[in-house]
């Protein structure tokens, strides 16, 4: 992989002189289902692909910069619905999943420049490791945690070196390959950015040396910030630069006061043997980055604000992503430009149900945030002069102001 000159020095770093100037925020597209409670079947919403398209196209309109695909078996494939979805909507881009182990690296680089050239350069990829070995085994894949991010990183060589154009002879531990070609390349040079999230050893030499952008879960900004320095340091030896993402939850209400009642009741239907039953299956994981989720609330309902504004309710049930930013948008949107201080400079966001809350955080908090890309401005509205319903068919209402 083409490296980029680093030249950012531990002064400037500890100075905080790497702070983007702009951030990236992107959504989320809940292929493993979607509900207005956790842990219960009730307030379940099907997922089919006209929501998934209304997702999306609220994406689009409200001006996200793209959206995340879920992978795994509780999910419905990223490729195809990704695919689905590229025709219904204009700009957005979709963070679409990689797999080393389950994909030969020739078959995904062809699979990626496919969709990059069909969707305009609207692509980019998320690659995934995989951190359970049961979901792991289903697929056929028995390596442990150290030969699957071996897998991995070879695979990210030969797949790069595919989409920068080369013809690849390779012979290594885990790929053979003669005469890997693209005869059809990417729309984008040298293939879309490649993100990667790994708190383990092996995961952040992996994401220092192979991609453009490293993602953590949204953990205390002090712990954000350790990380980042460490993976920053990483890079700079193999002569790089990374960049930084983080995944979040988010309850974005007028109030807070508000916000903090709409996290209750999120859980609200949530029982102890669910969470219970959750927690041992998490506790199987050899994922070293899951294992820090855990570790922030023990699985105890008493002690989910883990830092201000910061709550660890999502993760009692969900693997993955378990923290939200709870709060009024003035709060968010300052808790947010403290992790872009850290370094951040995207955000992959979600919230429950993901149509009603892609709205609210949308024209709530989006229009607050130094976004690098153009957002729908909190008063547009296609038909002009005041907005809101016409009153009694012909007079436009006015702002109400509070005594």
């Amino acid at each position: 992989m083409t490296t980029i000159p680093f030249n950012a020095t531990p002064e400037k770093i500890a100075a905080g002189d790497n702070a983007p100037d702009k951030i990236n925020v992107l959504w989320f597209l809940p292929t493993h289902g979607d509900s207005r409670y956790l842990g219960t079947s009730e307030g379940g919403r099907a997922v089919d692909l006209p929501y998934l398209q209304q997702i999306a196209r609220a994406a689009d309109s409200l001006g996200y910069y793209g959206v995340l695909l879920p992978t795994g078996r509780s999910c419905e494939d990223s490729w195809v619905v990704a695919s689905a979805l590229v025709t219904s909507t204009e700009r957005l881009k979709f963070l679409v999943a990689v797999r080393p182990g389950l994909q030969s690296p020739t078959l995904a680089a062809r699979m990626t420049a496919t969709l990059d050239r069909l969707s305009g350069g609207r692509l980019l990829i998320n690659v995934v490791t995989g951190g359970d070995p049961r979901e792991n085994g289903g697929d056929g894949l028995f390596h442990d945690h150290a030969t699957r991010y071996a897998i991995t990183d070879e695979f990210l060589d030969i797949y790069s070196r595919l989409l920068r154009g080369e013809t690849v002879a390779h012979d290594g531990t885990h790929f053979r390959i003669e005469d890997g070609r693209l005869l059809f390349p990417p729309h984008q040079e040298n293939g879309p950015p490649l993100y990667f999230g790994g708190s383990s050893d092996v995961g952040i030499d992996i994401a220092a040396r192979r991609v453009q952008k490293y993602l953590t879960w949204g953990e205390p900004p002090a712990l954000v910030r350790e990380k980042i320095s460490r993976v920053r340091e990483e890079a700079a030896k193999a002569g790089r630069e990374v960049s930084f993402g983080i995944r979040f939850h988010v309850i974005a209400r007028e109030t807070t006061a508000e916000a903090w009642r709409e996290a209750d009741r999120l859980i609200s239907k949530l029982d102890d043997s669910t969470i219970a039953e959750a927690q041992s299956v998490f506790s199987r994981l050899d994922s070293v980055g899951q294992a820090r989720m855990s570790a922030l609330h023990g699985g105890r309902r008493d002690k989910l604000e883990i830092s201000p504004n910061l709550w660890a309710g999502v993760g009692l049930v969900r693997g993955g992503a378990g923290t939200a930013l709870v709060g009024d948008p003035a709060t968010i949107a300052e808790r947010m430009d403290e992790y872009r201080r850290a370094g951040c400079d995207s955000f992959i966001l979600s919230g429950y149900p993901h149509l009603e809350e892609a709205y609210r955080f949308g024209e709530l908090v989006l229009p607050l945030l130094p976004t690098a890309h153009p957002v729908r401005a909190a008063q547009a509205s296609s038909n002009m002069g005041p907005f809101g319903e016409t009153i009694a068919g012909s007079h436009r209402p006015g702002r109400v102001s509070s005594s």
